[in-house]
């Protein structure tokens, strides 16, 4: 039985980092190959981008295929899907109706994919480390802290206390007062921030669990971490990947608030109302 065509972009997509400038540039020609099909052979493929047949089968094994046959059958199979024709570039010349369809549909397939890919045991994991653990940082820079703050805020309705530092120097003196009883939730899109990275190597040294959010499977914070759930998206040269991701990213945080919450429904549920009665009198009628 095939594998879920969704996940099949995400898994190339996703082992990008590991390969080299020209690796890269090599996958880049067969994705974007329109006539790519059952009947294209790896010759034809190695004489086009002027590498060696072993290259290609190099290429196919890092993205976690057994070989050429098997990516090129697996990409035939993923372009045929309805998620592959989601994604499109926007152009100077696009209407408002276009753009927004365009921005709109990005996000979509980066759920989707994501959704596919998504480690279910990793998942349940993570949800039972944040229930269990005494205390939770957030680490996270950039548009990343925007989404740790999301679920910081959410976990405080009901009634878990959480940290979020977007500064290298507070990540790491936090880090530095960790114990097993603690856990850590690192975000990064491209999983090589080494200001979050270097905390979370020092927050697992102290024994803290280290929940890794990132779009890369093979990144330095992936490898760093106890728990790893991959977010996918697809790159863009005016919205990069980050825009796109930060959506597929709050969606896996907002899963697992709800998984955490499930766990003590009773508990949650009482401290939301005490959260939204607090706040009540703020709002204008």
């Amino acid at each position: 039985m095939k594998q879920d065509p969704r996940a099949i972009g995400a898994q190339i997509r996703m082992r990008l980092p590991s390969l080299t400038p020209l690796e890269r540039k090599v996958v880049d020609a067969i994705t974007s190959k329109t006539d790519l099909n059952e009947q294209t052979s790896i010759k034809e493929i190695a004489q086009a981008n002027n590498v060696s047949e072993a290259m290609i089968v190099k290429i196919a094994k890092k993205l976690s295929f057994s070989g050429f046959r098997e990516f090129r059958s697996s990409l035939v199979f993923y372009n045929y899907s309805e998620v592959a024709g989601l994604h499109a570039e926007i152009e100077a010349d696009d209407s408002s109706e276009q753009l927004l369809a365009k921005v709109f549909r990005t996000s979509i397939q980066a759920m989707e994919e994501t959704m596919s890919i998504l480690d279910i045991s990793e998942f349940n994991r993570a949800a039972e480390i944040l229930f269990k653990a005494r205390h939770i940082d957030l680490y996270a820079v950039g548009g990343s802290a925007t989404v740790a703050r999301d679920l910081s805020h959410k976990l405080l309705k009901i009634g878990i206390k959480t940290t979020v530092y977007d500064d290298a120097h507070i990540m790491l003196m936090s880090a530095a007062v960790l114990s097993d009883d603690d856990a850590v939730i690192a975000i990064s899109h491209s999983g090589a921030t080494r200001a979050v990275n270097d905390p979370i190597k020092l927050a697992s040294r102290n024994g803290a669990r280290v929940i890794a959010i990132t779009n890369y499977a093979e990144s330095p914070i992936a490898r760093n971490a106890q728990v790893v759930l991959n977010s996918t998206s697809q790159g863009s040269h005016l919205l990069g990947e980050n825009a796109a991701s930060r959506i597929a990213q709050l969606n896996i945080l907002d899963a697992l608030f709800v998984a955490i919450a499930q766990k003590d429904l009773k508990t949650a549920e009482k401290n939301l109302m005490k959260t939204q009665q607090a706040v009540q009198d703020l709002r204008e009628y």
